[in-house]
């Protein structure tokens, strides 16, 4: 068969599978699926069902359910849960913080999230369990049709053209096998995302890759108004103090609690060596006795997570299927912050998704798909290609040190670092550091 004539059949077949999705409707049949009910797909799914879209949401658990997160929202993230209509209200559960207290190097600096046009000069606090079931509600309220207990294994491939058009599942407590089709997937299953990894998209091993470990303690800090890092995590079991690549944390969750944990790069040669775990229990057990972070006090056990950062599964959009959130690798590589860069992808997803629908034929829904991609690394690739230069450095424990050391002391470059590792800038109109920090990212390469 000729070049021209498989185009023409794939064509063919395309649309003949766009139109039996989009008419008629059924149970198991939508424009677009979304697995995985994490703020990445949460925000994807809301953005598409408030778009006027029939829109399948599948989670493999059920409501609530417990992640592993340090649980605190930059005005980044608070940003996009504004944008989806959330009461972030006190009265609704929320805990407001000020700003970021950062301790290294014997110093102690406390700084506002900065005053921008673009975000909200607040953060926020919610446990993980409430606050994913908060944005999934959400995306139902939308008009997504929300499956939970719905494990999806198999993309359903087209044999001729090779797109994805749906995905096997095993639905609820008796593992129903059921299939969903759709002309567009988007995969939002996390780090793991077995949904890429069938379509053939595997992580990329020249990108940084972090770890979270974290546990809660009943704690008299728990009403904290500042997220508090601390640059400097030294490992003091041995007969010498050894400084790790990574940054603990101390949020305050308003309910008598404090989520307490570390984040490590794997920077580190020994990085697959060490037992985290007992590195966040002895750095617990090295802080003061009144803060309450001792085993009696602690709440559940420590869990980990991985951390799939800068772009560590490419290309975002392929055959049917868009990468959101973690299944992406959009992590923040300066601060390892997940939610804000999810929800965000999730929502320039869903607008690409939203102009390719629109679209008559499917040489231009593919036109306009093909943009998702070039969106995601003309907003982040810059930016986080510094962010990959910034996790080479910092894994080197001199420049760290004289990092907190030197740096900490200088009121003014802290300020300009919080702007930078948080990502927080007017993109238009801003001060001179916004500017530095802006055209730093418009000229690194966008890998």
């Amino acid at each position: 068969m000729t070049e021209s004539a498989t185009e023409s059949v794939s064509e063919s077949v395309s649309e003949a599978v766009s139109a039996s999705v989009t008419t008629p409707r059924s149970e198991h049949r939508a424009d677009v699926i979304v697995v995985g009910a994490g703020p990445a797909g949460s925000a994807t799914a809301y953005h598409l069902a408030k778009s006027g879209l029939n829109v399948l949401l599948l989670e493999k658990t059920a409501f609530p359910r417990e992640k592993v997160c340090g649980d605190g929202l930059t005005p980044r993230a608070t940003k996009q849960l504004i944008s989806m209509g959330i009461d972030i209200s006190e009265e609704a559960g929320w805990l407001r913080n000020k700003g970021l207290r950062i301790i290294g190097g014997g110093n102690r600096l406390q700084l506002d999230w900065p005053d921008l046009a673009s975000y909200p000069d607040y953060g926020l606090v919610r446990k993980r369990d409430d606050f994913d079931e908060q944005l999934a509600r959400q995306a139902q309220k939308a008009g997504a049709r929300l499956y939970e207990r719905c494990n999806v294994g198999a993309p359903v491939i087209n044999d001729l053209t090779g797109r994805i058009e749906g995905v096997e599942a095993k639905l609820g407590e008796e593992k129903t096998p059921v299939t969903f089709h759709a002309p567009l997937v988007v995969a939002a299953d996390g780090n793991s995302t077995r949904l890429s990894l069938a379509m053939g998209l595997h992580r990329r091993e020249d990108r940084p890759m972090g770890v979270a470990v974290r546990t809660y303690f009943t704690s008299p800090r728990h009403d904290d108004d500042y997220l508090e890092s601390w640059l400097e995590l030294w490992d003091r079991r041995g007969a010498e103090d050894r400084l790790l690549p990574g940054y603990g944390w101390i949020f305050g969750m308003g309910d008598g609690t404090s989520n307490v944990g570390l984040g490590v790069l794997n920077t580190s040669s020994s990085f697959k060596e060490l037992d985290w775990r007992e590195i966040l229990k002895a750095w617990c057990a090295s802080m003061p006795a009144d803060w309450g972070y001792t085993p009696e006090n602690m709440i559940g056990p420590i869990r980990g997570a991985a951390l799939p950062m800068a772009f560590n599964r490419q290309p975002h959009y392929t055959k049917g299927l868009l990468l959101v959130g973690d299944a992406g690798g959009l992590v923040n590589p300066f601060n390892g912050e997940g939610i804000a860069y999810a929800m965000e992808s999730g929502a320039i997803a869903a607008e690409v998704i939203v102009q390719a629908h629109a679209r008559a034929t499917y040489a231009q829904r593919e036109l306009a798909l093909q943009r998702y991609p070039k969106i995601l690394k003309d907003t982040y690739g810059g930016y986080y290609s510094l962010g990959r230069a910034f996790v080479k450095l910092i894994g080197n424990p001199k420049v760290m040190k004289l990092a907190t050391q030197r740096g900490l002391t200088h009121p003014m470059l802290m300020r300009f670092t919080l702007k930078m590792l948080a990502n927080l800038t007017d993109p238009t109109g801003g001060d001179a550091m916004d500017r530095i920090i802006n055209g730093l990212s418009k000229v690194a390469p966008k890998a």
